[in-house]
């Protein structure tokens, strides 16, 4: 199973980004709940939001309103819309897929929120 985070890159403060995260190999998506979370240099890795596989949402406190994590199943891809971008939100963001004992990341994208 591979998983690949896409859409990331630099953004003035303000701006919009959306995140792709597209699952492909042995799965099915379906059944698998997406998340995302980000890791700035020096940090610690931080949890942004997780779409459950029947829908339901959970978000981060400190993110909600600003970032939207959605899915496409019938494309094996899981977004994050993340609005009013502010330079603190410059973190390598990565896509996480669970179901059960199984467990998959991505490598991660980067975003710059920087003027």
């Amino acid at each position: 199973v591979q998983v690949v985070e896409s859409g990331g890159g630099l953004v003035q403060p303000g701006g919009s980004l959306r995140l792709s995260c597209t699952a492909s190999g042995r799965m099915t998506f379906s059944l698998y709940d997406a998340g995302w979370y980000r890791q700035a240099p020096g940090k610690e890795r931080e949890f942004i939001a997780r779409i459950l596989r029947g829908g339901n949402l959970d978000y981060s406190d400190a993110l909600k309103g600003r970032f939207t994590i959605s899915r496409d199943n019938a494309n094996n891809t899981a977004y994050l819309q993340m609005d009013d971008l502010k330079p603190e939100d410059t973190a390598v963001y990565y896509c996480n897929l669970r179901f059960i004992q199984f467990d998959y990341w991505g490598r991660g994208t980067q975003v710059t929120v920087s003027s």
